[in-house]
């Protein structure tokens, strides 16, 4: 009796576990892996698969990949659940790789405890098994740096439009040959491809949804029918993972690169996945000063008003807010003087010796301080101009710190410069493009 004696019969299988591959030439979708000449496939040649990492989205071939690999290195082929396994099934493993050559793969492998971890760690640093694991998660952030060490990780994309098209056209070729014909137009399976977000089995299983229970008579899938299915449809989006950190990223460096198309599109993958309203508008505020800051001041004003109104208003009117803060901050003229300089200032406290505050710039509201030598201040509105040379941070030179991003234009960051080149007579620090 082993791992696969409990196996579901095929009929009660869903459809994609029907359809799962069998080798790697039969895999769509992952073709920087599963390619002549890639890694996986010149260690399956020499036998010698040591231990790897499949790294990527749900439905994307990770456990495919692994069951085809298992059928083709000529090894015995065991899969726990990490969610399942304990520490006794790994070392009874172990004990069984002693005596026969055996592939390993645990699924979901990130949710191993520590225990389980150094088991694992210790059947591949001794080269007992060959191992294989999947995970969803970003392995350099979920799992333990040891096993990352010695492992190779293998990174595995959403499944492209196309070649999901192709594995809907598939799909619908296995249900006729079950005995439950349907027949989809090619714009029903490009949709259907596309609502899928990448992931095959979602693909699979909503076709499959679409077909069951049907009758034995061919069923034209209509609109409506597509509509129900994906009435409440997800995209995939962990708001703990890669995806929150990744559509967050996208979303941010729209704004910054000023692409309004690209900051609309990642924020309403966000809005659609359900992130906190305000989680996006903080994100938002940041990059009004990061980003924009003194080229125009009144993007912070607008981000700040932002968070304000959708800590009052929530979805779906909260997205028509956000849209104007972001719009706002894409739309603007950019400068990153501020982020760039209390960087460059908070380097600088970090790393060199403190100065000393001139006396003159010493506090003075109290008696005695003249007697300390507190005096010499030039109090700048008693100068007509409102201006007066004047040494605020002796030894460190005129824009170490702040450069201007005054690229022209009505921005206040450029009329600023015009000013202060007109008064002090002297170019202003600027970046150097």
């Amino acid at each position: 009796m082993d791992l696969f004696d409990k196996a579901e019969p095929l009929s009660e299988q869903p459809l994609a576990a029907r359809m799962r591959p069998r080798t790697l030439d039969e895999i769509v979708g992952q073709h920087a892996i599963t390619a002549e000449g890639s890694t996986l496939r010149r260690r399956i040649k020499a036998k010698a698969l040591g231990s790897i990492i499949l790294y990527g989205p749900p439905g994307v071939g990770k456990t495919s990949i692994a069951q085809a690999v298992g059928a083709m290195i000529g090894k015995e082929f065991r899969q726990l659940h990490a969610t399942r396994a304990g520490v006794a099934d790994l070392r009874k493993l172990a004990d069984e790789a002693r005596m026969k050559p055996l592939l390993i793969f645990v699924d979901e492998v990130h949710r191993f405890s520590a225990t389980q971890a150094d088991d694992l760690l210790s059947i591949c640093e001794n080269g007992v098994a060959d191992f294989m694991g999947a995970t969803t998660g970003n392995p350099y952030h979920t799992l333990p740096p040891a096993l990352v060490s010695r492992s190779t990780i293998l990174k595995l994309e959403p499944v492209a439009i196309a070649d999901m098209e192709q594995l809907v056209r598939r799909g619908i070729a296995q249900l006729v040959r079950e005995g439950a014909p349907v027949s989809m137009s090619d714009a029903q399976i490009k949709t259907l491809a596309g609502r899928s977000g990448g992931d095959v089995r979602r693909a699979l299983t909503t076709l499959e949804g679409l077909a069951v229970g049907r009758g034995p008579n061919e069923v034209e899938i209509t609109d409506a029918m597509m509509d129900e299915a994906f009435a409440a449809a997800p995209v995939n989006h962990d708001r703990s993972g890669d995806a929150h950190y990744d559509i967050t990223s996208a979303f941010v460096k729209s704004m910054r690169g000023s692409d309004p198309d690209g900051t609309l599109y990642w924020l309403a993958r966000m809005i659609h996945a359900g992130e906190d309203p305000r989680y996006i508008a903080r994100r938002i505020m940041i990059h009004a000063s990061e980003d924009v800051g003194l080229a125009d001041n009144s993007a912070l004003q607008t981000a700040v008003a932002a968070l304000h109104a959708v800590e009052k208003i929530g979805y779906p009117e909260a997205q028509i807010i956000l849209a104007h803060a972001a719009l706002h901050v894409a739309r603007a003229p950019k400068s990153n003087a501020a982020h760039r300089g209390i960087a460059l200032a908070m380097g600088y406290v970090t790393s060199e010796a403190p100065l000393n505050v001139p006396l003159y710039l010493r506090d003075t509201h109290y008696k005695g301080a003249a007697k300390l030598g507190h005096e010499g201040y030039l109090f700048p509105h008693d100068d007509a101009r409102g201006w007066v040379e004047q040494d605020y941070t002796p030894g460190i030179p005129r824009g170490s710190f702040y450069q201007s991003d005054g690229r022209g234009g009505a921005t206040f960051e450029s009329r600023s410069d015009d000013f202060w080149e007109r008064l002090q007579m002297r170019p202003q620090a600027k970046t150097k493009w």
